[in-house]
């Protein structure tokens, strides 16, 4: 089985145990609710066809319409899907949205195909699961190596079918097709409230010109929560992409990193660039990927792919708190380790719900035919980023993981749920 679905139902288990909940309670939260493989073709430059493969999970609508992001990447599969499913039930369900948890995949290699080729992959996945998505049912949205230009072609592409323009089919579009200002931020800067407000919680002692961070993965999500860092005061030490990482003790300047790599599609690692302007002559150090989480920092984030701290490096981190922004970032093995070495660890069902609590607020623009302000869109996911993280805390009682509290969160309100709508026996808890 796939280690992270391994890991999430791992965690499902125990925590349904400890709730002592009913058996059919406990397989409706394992267990999705539907799973859907298609194979679809797409006619390529060259003038043949080529066959491509996804699937779309729906794990559990219990508390509302299916809602997760879509992936296009070359080591995708159903297991991989149904995972991140799961994780989006938790996730929806920890930060109070009326949504269930689903996630669908393409398996391809994006880069390697044209912009018309990319388009026919988008659209051919929609004509393929047109009856398994909508508004009211299942609202997908941008995830790896997809983004507002995809979701855009897919919006109009269900449009199409529907025989008329549905906005609401899909959450992430592009601003002039009913997208948020917020969207592309919205997951780092969710992240950035749940660890402001956490180190308030933790009465954090450090000042954030002395506290520094470490961020591994400068995609979207981990640039912009570097970039909010940075601007806020906190000393940004060490940020990395595909080639590794870039270091300096004394801070390095975000904003013209993520300059440089917009420039030129990736950071430079052969230049520096220092936070402070007297430092011109410094010298960034180059960490490769095995030992870039091992640097010595005051908080570690870890925004990449899934299962980068494991067992085997967990001894070895060098931090007080692990901010989750990758789903699955830490496996079940390395937790435990972390854990035990008395480490915070603010677990990613809550740390990057932004993203998802920004396309509720997307979606409800949508169906109501209205357009916040950037600023009333903060607002209103500082709120839900809020609340989600003190109904978290209230579970972490009795020795429980901060995961842990957070899934009692999820849990307790989709057992209920499920429980109204007559899916599942009473839950006789003690």
């Amino acid at each position: 089985m796939n280690p992270f679905l391994a890991s999430v139902r791992a965690t499902i288990e125990e925590v349904a145990d400890e709730l002592k909940l009913t058996e059919d309670a406990k397989d409706m939260l394992l267990e999705p609710k539907k799973s859907v493989e298609v194979t679809f073709s797409v006619r390529m430059d060259d003038g043949n066809y080529r066959v491509f493969k996804g699937w779309r999970v729906q794990h559990n609508d219990a508390l509302g319409p299916h809602k997760g992001g879509i992936r296009f990447a070359p080591q995708v599969d159903r297991e991989e899907v149904t995972a991140l499913a799961t994780t989006m039930s938790i996730k929806n369900a920890a930060l109070a949205l009326p949504y269930g948890g689903a996630k669908g995949g393409v398996l391809v290699s994006p880069w390697e195909l044209s912009t018309r080729e990319l388009e026919g992959v988008a659209r051919g996945y929609v004509d393929a699961l047109f009856k398994e998505i909508g508004p009211n049912y299942d609202v997908p949205a941008p995830d790896v190596n997809t983004n507002a230009m995809v979701i855009g072609w897919m919006m109009d592409e269900y449009s199409k079918l529907a025989q008329h323009t549905v906005t609401a089919s899909f959450t992430g579009k592009p601003l002039v097709l009913g997208g948020t200002q917020l969207r592309e931020a919205a997951t780092g800067y969710g992240g950035y409230v749940i660890l402001r407000e956490m180190l308030k919680r933790m009465k954090w002692e450090k000042e954030p010109n002395d506290t520094r961070v470490v961020v591994q993965g400068f995609g979207n999500v981990g640039s912009t929560i570097a970039e909010i860092l940075d601007e806020e005061g906190y000393k940004v030490i060490a940020v990395s992409d595909s080639a590794g990482g870039l270091y300096l003790e004394s801070g390095l300047d975000i904003k013209s990193i993520k300059q440089a790599q917009e420039k030129a599609g990736t950071i430079k690692h052969n230049l520096c660039y220092p936070k402070s302007l007297s430092e011109t002559d410094v010298t960034c150090e180059h960490i490769p990927h095995e030992s870039f989480l091992e640097i010595e920092t005051d908080i570690l984030i870890p925004a990449a792919i899934e299962s980068v701290l494991t067992k085997d490096n967990a001894p070895n981190i060098k931090a007080s708190i692990v901010l989750e922004m990758a789903n699955g970032g830490l496996d079940q093995d390395g937790e435990d380790v972390l854990l035990e070495r008395g480490l915070t660890i603010i677990p990613d069902v809550i740390a990057n719900g932004g993203g998802v609590a920004s396309s509720y607020l997307e979606w409800v623009e949508n169906r109501e035919g209205r357009k916040w302000e950037v600023n009333e869109s903060k607002e209103e996911l500082d709120k839900l980023m809020v609340r989600a993280l003190d109904e978290a805390l209230k579970h972490q009682t009795d020795g429980r993981s901060f995961r842990q509290a957070a899934y009692v969160s999820a849990m307790l309100r989709m057992t209920e749920a499920m429980q109204a709508r007559g899916w599942i026996a009473k839950q006789a808890r003690s």
